[in-house]
């Protein structure tokens, strides 16, 4: 019996041995991090290395209450499907621009030989007749009248102010025409009736990458933040490549500068780096991926967008420009939410000759207007300037004069298709900081004419609708990354 005893021991004491060396085993393997061919830094983002370049874009923006999250639901939902509806209008979609303007600050290096910078201006045959005849024609109910005239007789007939108005009307009218509110205008605007101002149809000319890198692109960037953005030259701002190399510096400095600031100089900053990030997601979602057999193709390119937004690729940069993207589309949504007014009244047609063209264009630019009214978390921009009367004057002409010193560097974009787009993503922002500010002029409108204290052209309405159009599709270009590289994983 104790022999039976003694063996049971002695196997219970064996297998409780194995036990110990197996466990041991196990923890000091699990203790040890699995190697892999890309090691994180640390710092550099964490999660799903796919992912890193929406790791931490995520939760309340800065210098705004409004958070990432109801950003994206909103604009995916309820803005982007409408928005794209309305630029592809007769009266939003054909775009009157002077691509020939030499460029004020350096001389012109050349313009891009790549086919695909090439604009191919509209016919003006092509260009509907109320388009052509002024600006004017937005508000003359007797234009909608004159459907069954020949393209000339209409042209000749809105050529000229209609006879049977009244003085007042005429003298409207007249002050429409020669409007000139250089005050108010935060860039500078092409003369339309320069013989080298062409209409361009941006459905036939979309912005996508096109070829047009290196230095002579980064020269109108590095001109834009170092001489524009109400930085010193001895504030070192992160990742330029014109600028000398500061080895591991990731910029840290800059931005502890930047919070420094007051609120107006760090929106102003947050704006350009918004619109350059915008401008970077539709290069990165419309790149040339195939140029055989004479046809090209045309589509995302994830390696393209993680060079310029993935966390570790930018040294922590990538997160900032996705935010400032954001808060740039709050500002021109605000834009926006304020001059709805002045398009509601039954003055405003948005004429382009065809009434029923006409009618389906402005309700479904009212929708857009409705559905704006419903987000509940707009910028406030009262805060701005809202300090010493003078000092706040004088801190609003410097933030006019630097973003108007910025719309003229466009002119010096090589690239005329990218030439095209800057020019319009950048008036249509300045068209939005002119109404942000204008925000009296707009409440004092008149329902029945046109307003001498605020008006605005239709290049400027044709910018301000297409740029935040941008904004909007750059949103949407955000979701449809974070799909492709959940699928690359």
């Amino acid at each position: 019996m104790w022999r039976v005893t003694v063996r049971a021991l002695v196997v219970l004491l064996s297998a409780w041995l194995f036990g110990t060396l197996v466990w041991g085993w196990f923890q000091q393997n699990g203790d040890e991090k699995p190697r892999t061919q890309h090691t994180e830094r640390p710092g550099r983002g964490s999660g799903d290395p796919d992912q890193s370049c929406f790791c931490h874009l995520t939760g309340v923006l800065d210098d705004c209450f409004c958070d990432v999250e109801s950003i994206d639901v909103f604009n995916n939902f309820k803005i982007f499907p409408r928005i794209k509806k309305l630029t592809e209008r007769d009266y939003f979609r054909y775009y009157r621009v002077n691509l020939k303007r030499p460029c004020p600050f350096w001389p012109d290096d050349g313009h891009c030989s790549i086919k695909d910078c090439h604009v191919e201006p509209c016919p003006e045959s092509k260009v509907p007749v109320g388009i052509k005849s002024g600006n004017y024609n937005k508000y003359s109910q007797a234009a909608n009248s004159m459907s069954d005239m020949s393209e000339c007789e209409q042209a000749k007939e809105l050529g000229a102010i209609n006879s049977t108005l009244s003085n007042q009307s005429k003298e409207a009218f007249a002050d429409w025409a020669r409007h000139d509110d250089a005050q108010d205008h935060f860039c500078e605007l092409d003369d339309e009736t320069s013989p080298d101002a062409e209409y361009v149809d941006l459905l036939l000319n979309p912005e996508r990458f096109t070829g047009y890198k290196g230095p002579s692109a980064w020269r109108v960037w590095n001109s834009i933040y170092e001489e524009n953005c109400f930085k010193p030259r001895s504030v070192y701002r992160p990742l330029n490549p014109l600028a000398p190399s500061r080895g591991d510096d990731d910029g840290e400095g800059f931005y502890n500068w930047l919070e420094g600031l007051c609120l107006e100089k760090r929106v102003f900053y947050r704006l350009i780096s918004g619109l350059h990030s915008s401008i970077n997601i539709h290069l990165c979602a419309e790149y040339l991926l195939d140029e055989g057999w004479g046809r090209s193709v045309w589509g995302p390119n994830v390696q393209e967008f993680r060079q310029r937004f993935d966390v570790a690729e930018t040294k922590g940069e990538g997160t900032r420009r996705l935010k400032n993207l954001y808060f740039l589309y709050l500002i021109e949504l605000r834009a926006l939410y304020k001059v709805a007014p002045y398009f509601e009244r039954a003055v405003v047609n948005l004429y382009t000759g065809n009434s029923q063209e006409d009618a389906a264009t402005k309700e479904l630019l009212l929708q857009v207007f409705n559905e704006i009214r419903m987000f509940p978390m707009h910028f406030d921009e009262k805060s701005m300037f809202a300090g010493h009367k003078m000092e706040a004057k004088t801190l609003k002409e410097e933030f006019r004069l630097h973003f108007k010193n910025i719309s003229r560097i466009m002119d010096c974009v090589g690239c005329s298709k990218c030439r095209l787009w800057g020019k319009l993503q950048t008036q249509g922002l300045g068209t939005a900081l002119k109404i942000l500010f204008s925000e009296k002029e707009i409440k004092n409108l008149p329902e029945h004419s046109p307003s001498k204290g605020f008006q605005l052209t239709r290049q400027e309405i044709v910018a301000l609708l297409n740029g935040f159009g941008r904004l909007s599709t750059s949103i949407h270009q955000l979701h449809n990354f974070r799909m492709l590289l959940k699928e690359t994983r």
